[in-house]
């Protein structure tokens, strides 16, 4: 059964000198609304204990465009101006529910430079993408096409650091479910391996970052000796830019390949829920953490599985995957980090850390996949609540 997703095509495109000056216009108009905005619902809440609603905004940005000096803001197109108001919405919205903190004003340098248009504010016909006051079409590599008869409902112009122009079409698009298998794989996601899968497959971890460690501190250390605010150290920011988003772009493509390669080959996934906030606290693995990109992985396992009609299953993060034998079930007294291959007290089978680990994932999420069982590890009574 076809299934139709929300699906965004992210291509590369090279503006004009005066498009590009017209964008970082919208960017900067974008980045003034949000701040006034946020400012203008901050105060009217620690004044007078009242709630600024998006429709209120919508009518500050109506008088701010009129004010003597803010007329520059009803230069540029309005469209992105009222979807800024609309992310602030969500933002507070989402605060709110404790689902993110509160909303932060926005920065020249260090907040992401995107403006985003609705139906209303740009024209795609013939592969040609026109925005709003702007002239003529933008000069866009279709590195792929789009979906036949798909039409994109909004477009996303953003410039990352390293200086290269972006925009993606988010369409409406017909996903074909793979076809349906018996295997179930557990996953064990590591640094030395990036995942063990229970088959007893390992995939080594490509270490992104540090394969460009030398040249990304060799570049850092110029900027540093630049003069802040001259041209040079601009020139020297592009220059850390462009190897960030090298290390960033080999990394997105190799988890693509993956979480792929996972999903197509297996009708469910298991995986274990991972504390990668407290996890990255330890300052001796927090960098090898980062650049093993976990968050990213499950975030990709998450739409994939969702598309191609597979099942995720996140088994508790205290589960003793690792120390638990998956011969005889029974744990091991302790296992350090250090301790990659070990042996089982009881039965005296040998395991491999990361295959055992995996092993016992599969057979975690298979109780849940079979009752919806809970898997929680097993906890000795309280010595209150038991008797002598």
């Amino acid at each position: 059964m076809v299934k139709m997703v929300m699906r965004a095509y992210k291509y590369r495109f090279y503006p004009t000198p005066e498009q590009a000056q017209e964008l970082c216009r919208t960017f900067g108009c974008i980045r003034k609304v949000w701040n006034l905005a946020l400012a203008a619902r901050t105060t009217a809440w620690h004044q007078r204990h009242e709630h600024i609603t998006y429709l209120q905004s919508s009518a500050l940005l109506t008088q701010w465009k009129r004010s003597e000096d803010f007329l520059y803001l009803a230069e540029v197109s309005s469209v992105p101006l009222q979807q800024a108001l609309r992310h602030l919405q969500t933002a507070y919205t989402r605060y709110w529910q404790h689902q993110a903190r509160y909303p932060r004003f926005k920065s020249r340098k260090k907040s992401r430079a995107s403006a985003e248009y609705t139906r209303s504010g740009f024209r795609y016909r013939d592969g040609q993408l026109h925005l709003a006051k702007m002239t003529g079409p933008l000069a866009v590599a279709w590195s792929r096409p789009l979906p036949g008869g798909a039409e994109p409902s909004t477009v996303t112009v953003s410039r990352d650091p390293a200086g290269r122009w972006f925009v993606s079409l988010l369409c409406q698009c017909p996903v074909q479910p793979h076809p349906a298998t018996d295997t179930v794989v557990g996953v064990d996601a590591g640094l030395i391996s990036q995942v063990t899968q229970s088959t007893g497959e390992k995939i080594a971890n490509p270490r992104h970052e540090k394969r460009d460690r030398a040249r990304l501190a060799r570049a850092q250390r110029q900027l540093s000796r630049k003069v802040k605010g001259s041209a040079n150290r601009d020139k020297a920011r592009l220059k850390v830019a462009r190897v960030h988003a090298r290390i960033t772009d080999r990394r997105r493509d190799f988890l693509h390949q993956l979480t792929t390669r996972l999903v197509r080959g297996n009708q469910a996934v298991v995986i274990e829920n991972l504390s990668i906030r407290n996890m990255v606290r330890n300052h001796h693995l927090a960098r090898a953490i980062s650049d093993a990109a976990w968050r990213q992985l499950r975030a990709m396992l998450e739409y994939k599985c969702d598309w191609y009609g597979r099942d995720l299953v996140v088994i508790d993060r205290w589960y003793p995957s690792s120390k638990t034998c998956s011969g005889c079930g029974r744990p091991a007294a302790s296992l350090p980090l250090d301790v990659r291959a070990w042996k089982c007290a009881h039965c005296g089978t040998r395991h491999d850390r990361d295959i055992n680990a995996a092993v016992n994932i599969r057979a975690a999420g298979l109780a849940v996949l079979a009752c919806g069982a809970s898997i929680r590890p097993a906890r000795e009574p309280s010595r209150a609540g038991s008797r002598p």
